[in-house]
């Protein structure tokens, strides 16, 4: 992503991959801009937080917003009031690490009306064919239907995210383009990116279109 908006939204299925692509796109989004933040939305028992790669990201400049109970065994979907910052600070770029499916989604409704009346935000579905509710484009659009009806924002453009953790082939990821673009054709939005694990990107190049080299948090096994 070469233009980053004000706030990027990473929505998505749980499971789908969408902690370790927003963590990522933090970091690419630093090279471009001094003043950025990650924010962890994920309030409800997450498989993986943004909270995990909270050294690294900090040591990078990059300012890390989530709730008290992240990493911890309590599930407590409470917003952090320093969350609103993301909508009120204008200089600040943020990343946001939305709930999995429409459950998570409904904390970002508590900012909806702000972020909508900016108009300065992408909101991106992570999608991974990978995982057993979104193997298929129909499913996949109805999951992305349950978000958007919670949150009350539109989605806005779509990441093919599908992969088997450090088990991806480059076979893997290739096979998943049809699918991607089936997923596009039904939503009618765009596929923004292609993401795959960095030592496998070179092996796909000139046989996929906007390739984003992932590194995986420490935790993804």
């Amino acid at each position: 992503m070469k233009n980053f908006k004000h706030i990027t939204l990473m929505c998505g299925h749980y499971g789908s991959g969408k902690t370790n692509v927003a963590v990522n796109l933090a970091f690419e989004l630093k090279k471009q801009h001094e003043n950025t933040a990650i924010a962890d939305l994920d309030i409800v028992n997450p498989y993986f937080r943004t909270r995990d790669s909270e050294k690294e990201l900090t040591d990078a400049g990059i300012r890390v917003i989530c709730s008290r109970y992240a990493g911890t065994n309590l599930d407590a979907p409470a917003m952090p009031p320093e969350m609103y910052a993301i909508t009120e600070d204008k200089t600040m770029k943020t990343i946001v690490d939305v709930g999995g499916d429409d459950r998570g989604a409904y904390a970002l409704g508590r900012l909806s009306k702000m972020i909508t009346d900016e108009g300065d935000y992408e909101m991106l579905m992570v999608i991974n064919r990978s995982r057993p509710l979104t193997r298929d484009a129909e499913s996949t659009i109805e999951v992305m239907r349950e978000i958007e009806a919670a949150c009350r924002i539109p989605f806005t453009g779509i990441v093919n995210n599908t992969n088997l953790g450090r088990e991806t082939t480059a076979e893997d990821v290739l096979s998943s383009i049809a699918y991607a673009e089936e997923v596009s054709a039904l939503s009618g939005l765009p596929v923004v990116m292609t993401t795959v694990r960095e030592d496998i990107a070179p092996s796909l190049e000139g046989k996929c279109s906007n390739v984003f080299p992932l590194k995986l948090q420490n935790n993804l096994i």
